[in-house]
């Protein structure tokens, strides 16, 4: 699948959730049942998958990992907060930097609209 169709099905997904949950939640619940409906969509993700950091050719155990892993596609980092910061934007293109994928969405959940609290990277 292309990436727009992929982002486009994971937006998709999201935007069911908010709409069947609403804001307000837990992160972790938020992810929970995003990862429920990608997997009804057939879409292989991973969950809280282990992100390794390799300084000067060193794997550093540092303890990072990606919300949710579309290997080697797409990066879905989950926030359920008041505002998106600049900070969560740095996270995000940074763990797609060490992931080495070129492709990332943010999302927060806690806003009345969805579509106002996701943002999409690519390199």
């Amino acid at each position: 699948m292309d990436i727009n169709k992929l982002t486009h099905a994971v937006i998709g997904c999201a935007i069911e959730v908010h709409k069947t949950l609403g804001p307000g939640l837990l992160e972790s619940t938020y992810e929970a049942c995003l990862i429920y409906e990608l997997n009804e969509l057939g879409l292989t993700s991973k969950s809280q998958h282990d992100l390794p950091v390799y300084y000067k050719d060193t794997h550093i155990n540092a303890g990072y990992r990606l919300d949710i892993l579309l290997p080697n596609k797409l990066i879905i980092e989950l926030k359920s907060v008041e505002k998106l910061l600049p900070i969560h934007s740095a996270q995000l293109i940074t763990y797609m930097k060490l992931a080495n994928v070129s492709a990332g969405l943010l999302i927060n959940f806690n806003t009345i609209k969805l579509i106002d609290g996701i943002k999409r990277f690519n390199f």
